[in-house]
C-alpha cells in the first residue's frame, strides 16, 4: 500500500449557502414586482423601499449607557450589579443612611449560646469584603450587633474583612468599631426567671421540662407549653419563626414590638451618624418580621449573612426597604406617636391624627 492518505471528500463550497441563495432569490423577485407595481403594498413597505432606493441609511441609536449623561456604572443596579436599568441619579432623592440588617453567619447550634462555624466566619468575611469594594472614599461605616455570641462573632469577622478590603483597595474610609445594642436583640420570652431571649429561654425550658417528665405531676405552666410548641416545631422539620409570626403566644414578644424597637435603634444610629453606612448583625426572626411589616407579606426566611436593606431618604420621612429584589417605599414611623398598648399609660393620638378620631 502507498503511504499517501486516501483522497477525502472536499467540504469547501464556493456557492452561496442555501439560506443566502433563497434570500437573494426573494430579493430579486421582490425587486421585479416592485418595478411592476407598488400600489397594493402597505404604506410602511412602500416607504421602506423608497428609502432603500434613495440609499438613505439611518444609523442605529447608540446603547443606553452611551446616550445617558451619567455613565454605565450609575445605571447598573447597586445591589446585584447586573444590567438592570435603574433611574438616573437626578430622578431619585438622596439616600442619607444606608442600613443593612444582616442575619448572623452559620452557627454551631441554637440550643446553646454558641458561636459561628468556620464556614460562618468565611460567610461574614465575604460580606465585609463586598462592602469594602462598594464603599467610596470619604464614607463612614458604623457597625452594630445583637448581644449574642453568633451575632458578635459575625460582626467581628465582618469588621476584619472591611479593614482588610479598605487597605487592599486603598480607600480612605472611617470604620466605627462594633458595639452591641439592646434594640437589635433577638425576640424575647417571659419566664419565671425574667425576660430573656429565646435561646436562653430554651436552656431553662429544657431543665424544667425534664423535671416535669420525670415526675409527671401537675399541670405545666403556660410559658413552658408555648416554648415546647415552638421548639417541637423545629424538631419536626417545620418553621419555628413562622410559628412565632402567625400564632399568638402570651409569653413571646410580639413581632410588631420587634419591628418597633428595630426602628428605634435605626433612627438612633442614623441621627448620631448622618450619611454613614450602618451594618447591623442580628437574628432571622426580627429581620423577617421587619420585612413582613414593610412588604405586607412574608418574603421568606433570610439565609445566613443575607440582609434586608433600608435606605433612609433625605428628610427622614421616607425609606426604601429592599429584600430579595423587592423594593417597597415606607414611611419611617415616629416612635413617640405609636401606641404603647398599656392600660397604665393611655395613648393619645398625635395632633395630625386627632381629626380622624
Amino acid at each position: 500500500m502507498s503511504g499517501r492518505p486516501p483522497d477525502l471528500p472536499r467540504t469547501e463550497r464556493d456557492e452561496a449557502p442555501m439560506y443566502l441563495a433563497r434570500y437573494l432569490e426573494r430579493a430579486a423577485r421582490a425587486g421585479e414586482a416592485e418595478e411592476e407595481s407598488d400600489e397594493g403594498n402597505p404604506l410602511y413597505l412602500r416607504r421602506f423601499r423608497r428609502r432603500r432606493a434613495a440609499n438613505v441609511i439611518t444609523a442605529p441609536l447608540p446603547p443606553l449607557w452611551e446616550r445617558s449623561d451619567h455613565g454605565m456604572q450609575m445605571v447598573l443596579s447597586e445591589d446585584n450589579r447586573n444590567k438592570e436599568i435603574g433611574a438616573p441619579p437626578q430622578a431619585t432623592r438622596p439616600v442619607v443612611n444606608d442600613v443593612y440588617l444582616v442575619r448572623h453567619a452559620e452557627t454551631q447550634g441554637y440550643s446553646t449560646e454558641a458561636g459561628i462555624t468556620p464556614l460562618g466566619a468565611w460567610q461574614a468575611r465575604s460580606v465585609g469584603h463586598t462592602l469594602a469594594r462598594r464603599v467610596g472614599t470619604g464614607e463612614k461605616i458604623v457597625l452594630a450587633h445583637a448581644a449574642t455570641n453568633r451575632a458578635g462573632q459575625t460582626i467581628e469577622q465582618l469588621h476584619r474583612a472591611v479593614l482588610d478590603g479598605i487597605e487592599l483597595f486603598e480607600k480612605d474610609v472611617k470604620v466605627v468599631d462594633p458595639r452591641p445594642y439592646e434594640e437589635f436583640r433577638n425576640f424575647m420570652v417571659a419566664t419565671p426567671d425574667g425576660i430573656m431571649d429565646v435561646t436562653s429561654a430554651f436552656r431553662l425550658y429544657y431543665s424544667v421540662l425534664e423535671r416535669f417528665e420525670r415526675t409527671a405531676l401537675g399541670d405545666r405552666p403556660a410559658w413552658l407549653v408555648e416554648i415546647d410548641r415552638f421548639w417541637r416545631t423545629q424538631q419536626g422539620g417545620g418553621d419555628p419563626i413562622q410559628h412565632w409570626l402567625t400564632i399568638p403566644m402570651l409569653h413571646f414578644e410580639p413581632p410588631a414590638l420587634c419591628v418597633r424597637r428595630f426602628w428605634t435603634g435605626i433612627r438612633s444610629l442614623a441621627a448620631a451618624d448622618p450619611g454613614a453606612r450602618i451594618v447591623i448583625t442580628t437574628h432571622s426572626g426580627p429581620i423577617r418580621a421587619f420585612a413582613i411589616w414593610a412588604f405586607g407579606y412574608d418574603p421568606g426566611e433570610p439565609y445566613n449573612t443575607e440582609h434586608v436593606r433600608v435606605k433612609l431618604m433625605e428628610g427622614g420621612r421616607e425609606a426604601l426597604v429592599v429584600y430579595r429584589n423587592r423594593v417597597q417605599e415606607v414611611m419611617v414611623p415616629e416612635i413617640g406617636d405609636l401606641p404603647t398598648w398599656s392600660l397604665d399609660e393611655q395613648w393619645t393620638p398625635p395632633e395630625a391624627e386627632k381629626r380622624y378620631v
